[in-house]
C-alpha cells in the first residue's frame, strides 16, 4: 500500500527530496515546470490526512507540474533550507508551489487543496 494509501497503481509521481542539491536542482527546474514541494510529518495523523486527500483529488500530469515530498523528520535540514530559500514559515503538512523560481502559492494543514493550487496555477 505505502504511504499514499492507495493502489501502488494510483501513487501519484513524487519525487523524494532527501537533500539541498536537489532543493536547489528543482527550484531551477521550475523555469520549466512549476514545482510543488509537500512537506510532510510521517509522524502526524493530519499531514497524513492532508497528504491523502491531495494525492485522492491531484489531476495535473508531471509534465503541468512536478511534485516533490520533503519527509521533514528524515530530512529536517532539507525543509529548513527549503523554508529558508523560499522565505515561506515551516509548517507540516504544507505545499509550497513555485513556478519560475516564485513562491506563488502555499497552505497548510487543512488548507491543503488540490483545487486551490491548479487555481494558483492557472492565475500564474
Amino acid at each position: 500500500m505505502g504511504w499514499f494509501s492507495k493502489k501502488e497503481s494510483d501513487e501519484l509521481a513524487w519525487e523524494k527530496v532527501s537533500s539541498v542539491g536537489q532543493i536547489d536542482s528543482l527550484i531551477e527546474m521550475s523555469n520549466e515546470v512549476p514545482i510543488l514541494f509537500f512537506k510532510h510529518s510521517t509522524r502526524c495523523g493530519v499531514s497524513s490526512m492532508a497528504l491523502n486527500r491531495l494525492s485522492t483529488n491531484w489531476k495535473l500530469t508531471p509534465e503541468e507540474c512536478k511534485l516533490a515530498f520533503v519527509d521533514i523528520l528524515a530530512f529536517r535540514d532539507v525543509s529548513n533550507y527549503l523554508a529558508e530559500n523560499l522565505a515561506v514559515s515551516h509548517q507540516s503538512p504544507q505545499v509550497i508551489l513555485i513556478k519560475n523560481k516564485e513562491v506563488i502559492y502555499h497552505s497548510s494543514h487543512s488548507g491543503i487543496s488540490a483545487l486551490d493550487i491548479v487555481s494558483a496555477l492557472k492565475k500564474n
